[in-house]
């Protein structure tokens, strides 16, 4: 890459180890039917969203003042393509923790397969792919329905691998670098003898700005950290028309890609109060109200230059939110991936980068309690977005409404 070329980047991975846990079976009764429908034209979108935001917040909790960077939309596609595989009750705490609501698996592996289609080449300025793999022990067998399914409906590579290799972990890694061009080398550093399954998604985004940022215009200025400290950051800034939204505690800004196929959302909480204080009230209901209550308003943009790297075991997280019994030995049940009933999950990994710049970026969302779905004030003739002090992100695909990229910016780099 030649020197002054910024690129603009965004990819995470998520990933499932299943293990074998020879223990004893015990009986579990057929799963339940959930009971409701998202409220969105695909279920697979809003199910995500809803889940997504959930997740955040349980990880914003563990952080303690760090960056949180994921994607929504990665975690769900893996957990999913386990979700395949799961029955009974275990099958009934990840349907109600990915807020699956009414679908049956038939129609949520439909709403997933379209969902994926929609996402592919729907504007020519951004490129945006997802991709999906299971890597099975070679000699270990699973269910055909099971590998079958996500074939079908998630486009899954389905590759039977010898784990003793001294090869395996560089095929599995490899794979993961191929579809994040580069940008996640690797997801796991060692294969231990239980492990039988892996499942793994890969996303990556590159966009350019519908209205690139004048590189001349840059600047290096303050950007306020938590507890009062102050570092300087390259700040790019723009004027012009934008969907606009201001509120009681915050304001937001959504800046389009390529021909407005996906957009960065940024949410600034006022100084009288704190991102901490805004991100009670970040969910699904608040999201959808506010994305409805954006109005084109002129004014003047500014935000940082800047990179994330994240990465985080989610499994405290996911438990937290009600899918502990699949962790658990003896309990899980995926009989639905294989005729024994000896598998449980034993961990799942995500990583997530980001490169923001005067080209391009890719990120994620956010929304409020504290500050509620307050009324909205009227927008003033011209605003200022100065985003000088920790925000929220989203980078959200505009035909489906798929939160793609989410992430609380505390520390940018």
């Amino acid at each position: 890459m030649r020197k002054n070329k910024f690129s603009l980047l965004l990819a995470s991975v998520t990933l499932l180890s299943v293990i074998i846990c020879w223990t004893a079976v015990q009986p579990h009764s057929q799963a339940a039917q959930p009971n409701r429908r998202p409220a969105m034209n695909n279920p697979a979108s809003a199910a995500a969203n809803e889940f997504g935001f959930a997740l955040f917040d349980q990880l914003h909790r563990q952080a303690a003042g760090k960056n949180v960077f994921l994607s929504p939309l990665s975690i769900a596609t893996a957990l999913t393509m386990a979700y395949n595989g799961a029955a009974g009750t275990t099958q009934q705490a990840m349907a109600r923790t990915l807020k699956f609501g009414g679908a049956s698996l038939n129609d949520l592996n439909q709403a997933n397969a379209e969902l994926l289609a929609q996402l592919k080449g729907a504007d020519p300025k951004i490129e945006l792919t997802v991709a999906n793999s299971l890597w099975a022990r070679r000699g270990v067998r699973f269910k055909e329905d099971f590998l079958a399914r996500n074939r079908q409906f998630f486009q899954a590579e389905v590759t039977a691998l010898d784990f003793a290799s001294p090869t395996a972990l560089n095929t599995i890694n490899g794979w993961v670098n191929q579809n994040t061009k580069g940008k996640i080398p690797k997801i796991i550093d060692r294969i231990n003898g239980q492990q039988v399954l892996f499942l793994i998604n890969a996303v990556y985004f590159k966009g350019q700005w519908q209205k690139r940022f004048d590189a001349k215009l840059t600047r290096n200025e303050p950007f306020h950290l938590l507890g009062g400290q102050q570092k300087q950051l390259p700040m790019m800034s723009q004027a012009g028309t934008y969907q606009y939204l201001r509120s009681e505690k915050f304001q937001a800004v959504s800046l389009p890609y390529g021909q407005g196929g996906a957009s960065l959302y940024l949410f600034l909480p006022d100084a009288n109060t704190s991102l901490a204080e805004f991100l009670k009230g970040l969910n699904y209901q608040n999201w959808q109200q506010w994305l409805g209550s954006f109005r084109s308003t002129p004014g003047d943009v500014k935000l940082p230059r800047f990179k994330l790297d994240y990465e985080s075991n989610l499994n405290n997280a996911l438990k937290a939110l009600g899918m502990e019994i699949a962790f658990q030995t003896g309990r899980a049940d995926f009989s639905g991936m294989r005729a024994e009933r000896d598998l449980f999950i034993s961990e799942v990994l995500h990583k997530a980068v980001a490169e923001v710049n005067e080209e391009g970026t890719e990120a994620s969302a956010a929304t409020s309690v504290g500050m509620s779905v307050t009324s909205m004030r009227p927008v003033q003739q011209r605003f200022n977005f100065v985003a000088d002090r920790p925000f929220l992100m989203a980078i959200c695909n505009q035909q489906t409404g798929a939160i793609l990229f989410l992430g609380a910016v505390l520390d940018p780099k």
